[in-house]
């Protein structure tokens, strides 16, 4: 690997006999053997050479490594001796640098105290002065120079906070605090002398005295402020208190704008007289404001306790309504920072609304409460921040909105008593299937004024009022349910049209059938799309409510049983549509079930009560699929439901058509399959836009009708052998009910003794349940797998085109 080589003897699997023989391949080259022997020879001499040259200059080389690692050693120890040289020469001289620096130093510190002591005796100097002089100034209520000295002397006295052990020091603190204590006594006895709580205001007052007393008072303990303010706002509201006494007649709820324009003149007032007396930063303005409104929130809530018995809903809105447009035009005027001292908090701003209810629109209309799906893909509009003075004063008024809820509580009642009153002057809506079932009108007017009470309710009181509010929305949603919607849900009867056999067998029968007129079907989907409406508009009624309520009481927000109502209504709607259709049918399968199909000499065109049945699908379906077109889930379950009725009640007189001769099971089965055709067609049967039907709706249709055609397959086939039979049975309908069977036996005309045979035999050929099974499985044991029905109905559909 070191030494890479092509040589032969170099390898590592050398081996001799194969080399010897790569050189002498054939016997000729054996003439040659010496030469190759002198050249081998002549290698080994040239490797004994270099071998022993190699082994001579290895000689000396452990007496040269010794020597130089002893002169290695003594460069070394050199190298030492010269550092340590250099080592004492900086000890030295950092020695030599102290002592030239010691006389520095100690002159850098004799400075730096030098002018510490100078800052402290000029710092004593301003103090001591300072404190006269402030002391000769609050002698003669020079509060103008007061202010800046005072603030400068407290500020010098912070830098001998370390120093209050002097007894010197100690003694200007103490005279600096005896300064403060008279200046805030005698300031509150100035604006005593100016403003007295008793008699009137002097109006020669010393205002510019008073306006350097407040600038004073900044500087003074915050209580000297906060006693300055309190006693002027007490003072320039004692009026109010006077002219507005619970026995006056100014002070009762219909004069509520005297109060509030005696302050907005209040206000003025004082802005022209005491404007400039109080700093900008004291906010006295709204400091006034924010007083007279709690006391004219205690003053309104004691007089209202004593007269609760007066008051009326008219009167309590017309004051809910004057108060809090007084605290939007305060929130207009003042930003609320004083609000912070009082009991009203700021409100936190909540959550942009989407909430259609809140829109602020002028003529409510029906279009202003539809609450579409697509309403809440929309971006969602910022909210404006709520008023920061909003229940300052309303809040009084939320122990009596007990007299608006029973107010509304009774015009609600009136609101459903009119439109049960307009339903029945009016009628039933016309029919208009161009357009589709119509949302009757008082469902609209009915959410309109939900929105109305809701948005007025919310501005009152966000409390225990909405809470209560949510019951009277709750008992008016159902008796909405029953009165307008149920109760006007046309009655069915027990007669089933009047019709008989003779002319359920003419095809031009039929139009007499449907128990409904036209104007009651169109009634029935406009209650049906009526409640749908109310389903989805409660939901979203819910949601805005518990957006409007306080966090604590949005569980108690539960509209889930008026919901459930309505689905209720939904659900009897269509199960009246469906019973209307299947009770038009009924007569023309009772004519099936009469008819003699043992004398049926050949197969014809269908037979008359499948065109009958035909004729009253095509008249009513497309009826209600047009008036039920804005809500085709409901079209669908129409459907669904009426197959499901419609096909076992086929199967079940289809069972009574016994006996049956070959000919009438094969018209039978021309008929089940004409009828099976329609059935697929029903949801857009009629339509000139055909759509395809529902997988749901088909794979019922298909699973019920391909059993009866099994039945009918089931019927034709022959009876001999049994054995034959009874497995063929088992195959295409995978039904091991004995009822079946012998139901079938009955359709087939055969005797009681070959019936008798026929079930011994079917009960000993019934599969076995699976282990561990219940035998319940076993009615579905052999069902045909969609491919195999798929391939069943090939074959039925050329039986019957062949048979045609």
């Amino acid at each position: 690997q070191v030494f890479p080589s092509q040589d032969p003897l170099d390898r590592a699997d050398f081996n001799a006999v194969e080399y010897i023989n790569a050189l002498f391949p054939t016997e000729q080259s054996l003439a040659n053997i010496d030469e190759v022997v002198n050249k081998i020879r002549l290698k080994i001499r040239r490797l004994d050479d270099n071998i022993r040259t190699v082994v001579r200059g290895q000689t000396n080389v452990g007496q040269d490594g010794r020597q130089a690692l002893e002169e290695a050693q003594k460069a070394i120890q050199q190298l030492f001796g010269k550092i340590k040289d250099i080592k004492d020469k900086a000890e030295k001289s950092e020695q030599m640098v102290k002592e030239i620096t010691r006389d520095i130093k100690q002159l850098d510190h004799a400075k730096r105290h030098l002018t510490t002591s100078i800052t402290t005796l000029n710092h004593l100097h301003m103090l001591a002065g300072g404190v006269d002089s402030l002391e000769a100034m609050t002698r003669r209520r020079q509060y103008g120079e007061v202010a800046n000295l005072l603030q400068g002397v407290v500020n010098v006295l912070e830098h001998f906070n370390k120093y209050m052990g002097i007894p010197q020091i100690r003694q200007l603190s103490e005279r600096v605090k005896a300064a403060q204590n008279e200046l805030g006594q005698q300031i509150l006895a100035d604006f005593e002398e100016a403003f007295p709580s008793q008699g009137t205001k002097r109006t020669a007052g010393p205002s510019n005295v008073l306006r350097d007393a407040c600038l004073v008072a900044n500087v003074l303990d915050p209580r000297i402020k906060q006693e300055i303010i309190k006693k002027f706002i007490k003072q320039h509201l004692s009026e109010y208190l006077v002219l507005f006494q619970e026995n006056q007649d100014v002070a009762w709820l219909d004069k509520i704008d005297r109060r509030y324009a005696w302050i907005k003149r209040q206000l003025v007032d004082y802005e022209e007289k005491y404007g400039r007396m109080f700093p900008t930063e004291w906010c006295m303005t709204e400091r006034i404001a924010v007083e007279f409104c709690h006391v004219t929130r205690a003053e309104l809530s004691k007089i209202m306790r004593t007269r609760a018995k007066e008051i009326e809903v008219k009167l309590l809105l017309f004051a809910i309504q004057r108060t809090t447009n007084f605290e939007g035009l305060l929130a207009k005027r003042f930003s609320g920072c004083t609000l912070a001292d009082g009991t009203v908090k700021k409100p936190e701003v909540p959550p942009p609304s989407t909430n259609p209810f809140l829109e602020d629109e002028a003529g409510a209309e029906t279009d202003e409460i539809v609450m579409e799906k697509s309403d809440t893909d929309k971006p969602k509009k910022p909210k404006v921040p709520d008023n920061p003075f909003h229940g300052i004063v309303s809040k009084c008024f939320e122990p009596h909105l007990y007299v608006y809820i029973e107010s509304q509580d009774k015009n609600l009642g009136e609101l459903i008593d009119r439109f049960v009153a307009d339903f029945k002057a009016q009628g039933p809506p016309k029919p208009n299937v161009d357009e589709g079932g119509a949302v009757l009108p008082s469902c609209a007017d009915l959410f309109v004024y939900y929105k109305k009470c809701m948005v007025q309710c919310s501005q009152l009181s966000t409390g225990e009022p909405m809470i209560a509010l949510t019951t009277i929305f709750q008992k008016y949603l159902r008796e909405y349910a029953w009165k307008i919607l149920s109760g006007n849900l046309p009655k069915t009867t027990s007669s089933s049209g009047g019709l008989t056999i003779t002319s359920l067998l003419k095809e031009k029968e039929g139009s007499e059938v449907a128990k409904f007129t036209l104007e009651e079907l169109c009634l029935i989907c406009s209650i049906l799309s009526t409640a749908e409406y109310c389903l989805a508009t409660t939901q979203q009624l819910e949601e805005k409510l518990k957006e409007k309520v306080d966090a604590s009481l949005m569980e108690r927000i539960n509209l889930t049983g008026e919901m459930d109502t309505f689905s209720v209504v939904i659900s009897n709607s269509i199960q009246l549509l469906v019973q209307d259709l299947d009770a038009a049918c009924d007569p023309a399968l009772t004519a099936m079930s009469k008819m003699q199909w043992q004398n049926v000499e050949h197969v014809g065109d269908q037979s008359p009560y499948v065109t009958s049945v035909i004729l009253h699908i095509k008249q009513n379906v497309p009826i209600i699929r047009d008036n039920l077109a804005s809500t085709r889930k409901y079209f669908t379950q129409f459907c669904i439901k009426f197959a499901n009725s419609f096909i076992p009640k086929f199967i079940n007189h289809l069972f009574k058509c016994k006996p049956i001769s070959m000919v009438g099971a094969e018209q039978l089965l021309l008929d089940t399959h004409s009828l099976k055709m329609v059935l697929l067609d029903l949801p857009s049967i009629g339509s000139q836009v055909v759509r395809k039907a529902p997988a749901s709706y088909t794979k019922i249709v298909v699973k019920g009708m391909t059993r009866a055609e099994m039945i009918l397959k089931v019927v034709m086939a022959p009876h001999e052998p049994p054995v034959v039979f009874v497995d063929n049975y088992i195959k295409l309908l995978a039904d091991c009910s004995t009822d079946t069977f012998q139901k079938i036996l009955d359709m087939k005309g055969l005797k009681r003794s070959e019936q008798s045979s026929m079930l011994d035999l079917f009960r000993l050929r019934l599969p076995a349940p699976p282990p561990g099974g219940d035998g319940a499985g076993s009615l579905s044991l052999g069902a045909p797998t969609p491919e195999q029905e798929s391939s069943r109905i090939r074959k039925l559909e050329k039986l019957i085109k062949k048979r045609l």
